[in-house]
């Protein structure tokens, strides 16, 4: 009797403390065989801890909150197996707690990234698709369904992706960026993902853990790819972790809040004061997403693991990393050189929203610029902003000037060679932060024509957000984010249904088209993934440039005036050679090379050259 009244007790002890474990297991042969595992649970300090299989525990860390204990143990030479960490009391075993070491998918290490060759579609994921209306709100999460508030949560979850991959194939798409889709519980505006509560969870209004590795899975078996949004920089407020710091430095304190300057140039600026570097970089994007200390070892291993756990679990084929230039620069270095090291081939882009070239390329792996610093963020991406503010205004300019029409396009390829690769960037003409493409341009068929072709050929990573190929719109300035982030029709049973042929409009069909038409021609053009560029200045706001290759060669005209204008053949001897004639992408209209080419205005050519 006395034995089943221990067992009784040392039971309810175990299931009472030890509240969390992450990450929650690891796999074998990893590049990263030191995995430092977090075990949280009342006064869970005070216990000494063991480990069976002969495993070895490099580090035992305890911290001045006794809720928390980090043992680290090396996995390097471990078979797949069950291993049990034991909690003794005065050398008694208090409790245990099983923990798994499992196979790696097979060439996991080797996984093809995103790149060049891909166009990435953009998806915010509470307002793409409702595919399980059971899961719109939950009872382990504050706030509830509400469509009727443009700033609630609205039902798109990651069903409504899955259902909708095969749209998004016919689109032209071959990966997929969702908006963050771990669990977020603010009590309001939750819906955009980033002040996130739980980072080894997925939002249970959005899924579960299991939804998100088949929608991987999915994506997979069509051939796309899935590209996880990630935020290094800041937690939620309501985020577990924050309510029972391991460490007061866990986050960067004032104490408690104090915002940043959002002044990236003082992280590179030599004459940059010292309070304004730390207040850019450890100040608090806003005071509901504390700043998380990427100079803490601690806080730097626990978002490495994780990063590298949902790889590996969710089988993820690269990042798109928040607010990138805005982390402690050496500490997030070190977590991007971590995850590409135990990954050679994974991509990663990092948001650093500024307007200069050179401070751009600042943050790109390899940069000479920065090496006059002695730093290398190891991020093999960034985005390509400086174009994104020229789309922004350029085909409003009907006439040219010195600084005006699509010379602002032309002087933005002027400065490629800041970058290490400017193959790697990713190029756009907005996202889900931005004013609408065709809220700007209202609804300018022909200008969104323009800029999907530049965004479709010319060098980088294309990336297009949900919606503007069916020509959505919304008045950030006006009415808010949640008016650039409105529901895609058709994703709540919508009479207007845009996901099928038969349920767009007229001006959703025309779109639509024209956009799966030219991103459908891109996915096979090797050319233009990975060709080489000449482009030449602008005349009569008429921008020509080349993409070519050994085999092929490809000749796009923009006409951003108003008036039809005449193209000197002769002018572009350089690229034309030999090529007799050229067939247009869009029209499949022939031209012969003999002749000057007529360009209508407001117009296209993309010209196969033969």
């Amino acid at each position: 009797m006395k034995k089943i009244i221990f067992f009784l007790l040392v039971s309810s002890l175990s299931f009472a403390q030890i509240d969390r474990v992450e990450p929650p297991f690891w796999w074998s042969g990893m590049n990263l065989s030191s995995v430092q595992i977090m075990f949280y649970g009342k006064n869970i300090a005070q216990y000494d801890v063991s480990v069976s299989n002969s495993l070895v525990i490099e580090n035992i860390k305890k911290t001045e909150n006794p809720n928390y204990v980090f043992v680290t143990i090396n996995t390097k030479n471990s078979p797949v197996q069950d291993i049990v960490f034991s909690f003794k009391s005065k050398n008694k075993v208090a409790f245990t707690k099983n923990y798994s070491i499992k196979e790696r998918r097979e060439n996991s290490k080797f996984r093809k990234s995103y790149d060049s060759s891909d166009m990435i579609y953009l998806i915010m994921s509470d307002r793409f698709a409702n595919g399980n209306p059971n899961n719109d709100s939950s009872t382990l999460t504050v706030e509830k369904a509400d469509r009727a508030t443009p700033g609630g949560r609205h039902g798109g979850d990651i069903e409504g992706i899955i259902k909708n991959l095969d749209y998004l194939k016919e689109l032209g798409v071959t990966a997929v960026w969702p908006t963050p889709i771990c669990e977020d519980n603010d009590k309001a505006y939750s819906y955009h993902g980033y002040g996130q509560s739980d980072v080894y969870k997925i939002d249970p209004r959005y899924g579960t853990n299991e939804d998100y590795v088949r929608m991987s899975a999915e994506l997979h078996k069509r051939g796309m790819k899935n590209i996880m949004d990630y935020v290094t920089n800041h937690w939620g407020a309501q985020h577990w972790m924050i309510k029972d710091l391991p460490t007061y430095d866990w986050l960067h304190q004032f104490p408690g809040y104090a915002q940043t300057n959002y002044h990236m140039t003082t992280q590179f600026d030599s004459n940059a004061s010292k309070e304004d570097a730390k207040m850019c970089m450890d100040g608090w994007f806003v005071k509901s997403m504390p700043d998380l200390n990427q100079s803490n070892p601690l806080v730097l291993n626990y978002l490495t693991q994780n990063a590298i756990w949902w790889i590996e679990y969710a089988d993820l084929d690269g990042f798109r990393v928040d607010t990138y230039s805005y982390n402690d620069k050496e500490g997030i270095s070190k977590w991007t050189k971590a995850i590409t090291d135990e990954y050679p081939y994974f991509n990663i882009v990092g948001e650093v929203w500024m307007h200069s070239q050179a401070q751009m390329s600042y943050w790109q792996k390899d940069s000479k610029i920065g090496a006059i610093q002695n730093f290398n963020s190891n991020l093999p991406s960034v985005m390509d902003f400086t174009l994104h503010d020229a789309l922004s205004a350029v085909f409003n300019e009907n006439e040219s000037s010195w600084d005006k029409g699509m010379i602002k396009v032309y002087d933005n390829f002027t400065n490629d060679f800041l970058y290490p690769n400017p193959n790697s960037l990713l190029i756009f003409a907005e996202n889900h932060d931005t004013q609408r493409f065709n809220e700007i341009y209202k609804n300018d068929f022909k200008k969104y024509q323009m800029a999907m072709t530049l965004i479709a050929t010319v060098r980088g990573i294309p990336q297009l957000y949900y919606g503007s190929e069916i020509g959505m719109a919304g008045n950030k300035d006006k009415l808010g984010d949640a008016d650039i982030r409105k529901d895609f029709p058709g994703g709540w049973n919508d009479e207007n249904n845009a996901f099928t042929n038969s349920g767009r409009t007229e001006t959703q069909k025309k779109y639509f088209d024209f956009t799966s038409k030219l991103f459908t021609w891109r996915k096979n053009k090797s050319v233009i993934h990975n060709g080489k560029t000449t482009h030449y200045l602008p005349e009569n706001n008429v921008y020509t440039y080349f993409r070519y290759n050994d085999s092929e060669s490809v000749m796009i005209v923009i006409n951003n005036s108003n008036e039809k204008h005449k193209i000197q053949i002769n002018h572009f001897k350089e690229n034309i050679q030999n090529f007799k004639s050229g067939k247009d992408v869009v029209t499949g209209k022939i031209f012969d090379l003999k002749n000057d080419i007529e360009i209508e205005g407001k117009s296209v050519l993309i010209l196969e050259l033969n």
